[in-house]
């Protein structure tokens, strides 16, 4: 396996225009067979790994309508299924991305799910199972989802705690997938097609990412992103002295403590010299 996701045999143009994404196992395979038997699915891993990028390929490699959701404490049931408002003097019903998904039998991506109230994960019960269903009481409908709907959703395990965690009852109507930061070769691979960056000198960001990762509950909360090499590598593409470019996007995003910051800097001379 070369790591990439193939187009699918007949697949139109839109879909081998697909977001670039290159696979590190076998998760596209995944994703097309929990597609293609109503499974939904759930997406592990760190902060800026590459999922949401993964979703994205794999809805335009479908030809599927893709709904994202970024979701946050303020998250509620109704902000996904809708509310009735105000139009020009009447009170209408206006779906939410949720309901819109379940109607069009598109794709819902529900980003960092654990961040949303958890009235949310009540409603995506009876979507998860075999009654595929969304009810909804201010309307009284209850909805059943359109031949092609698939809820994904995903969330850093990195930063649950008590408070923000998934329940079993609610994991184990996933399909789940768990994802990390590519081998150094591959993310090479990949940051220099995001950036334009040539990879001898993207080599060297990576080897910078996995220094700094390894500080990942030590010093830093979180490890450097593949998105945030990517940042970098194109700040220097674009001509931005190496070491300011890394201390925009790979130091100043990770910590505000500015001795952690004098730390990591070292290591970055250390790095390029």
């Amino acid at each position: 396996m070369d790591g990439s996701c193939k187009p699918v045999e007949g697949a139109s143009k839109k879909a081998t225009d697909a977001p670039f994404y290159l696979a590190q196992g076998d998760e596209c395979a995944l994703f097309e067979a929990a597609s293609a038997n109503n499974l939904p699915m759930l997406l592990k891993g760190p902060t800026g790994c590459g999922k949401t990028r993964f979703v994205s390929h794999m809805a335009a490699r479908l030809n599927r309508p893709l709904y994202t959701v970024a979701c946050h404490d303020d998250l509620s049931a109704a902000d996904l299924i809708g509310r009735y408002l105000l139009k020009g003097g009447e009170t209408v019903w206006v779906d939410g991305p949720l309901t819109r998904a379940v109607r069009e039998g598109a794709i819902c991506y529900l980003d960092e799910v654990v961040e949303a109230r958890k009235d949310v994960t009540v409603v995506l019960h009876p979507l998860t199972d075999d009654r595929r269903i969304l009810p909804i009481d201010r309307t009284g409908e209850e909805l059943e989802a359109a031949p092609g709907f698939m809820l994904v959703a995903s969330y850093n395990p990195g930063y649950q705690n008590i408070l923000k965690t998934l329940k079993p009852s609610t994991r184990q109507r996933f399909v789940a997938a768990e994802f990390d930061f590519p081998p150094p070769d591959l993310e090479t691979d990949i940051v220099a097609r995001e950036s334009g960056l040539d990879s001898a000198r993207v080599r060297s960001l990576v080897r910078l990412a996995v220094k700094l990762r390894a500080l990942k509950g030590q010093d830093l909360e979180e490890g450097v992103s593949t998105r945030l090499i990517v940042y970098a590598a194109t700040l220097i593409a674009q001509g931005m002295p190496v070491e300011r470019a890394v201390e925009a996007a790979m130091i100043e995003p990770l910590t505000d403590d500015a001795d952690i910051k004098r730390g990591l800097l070292d290591l970055v001379v250390a790095i390029f010299g």
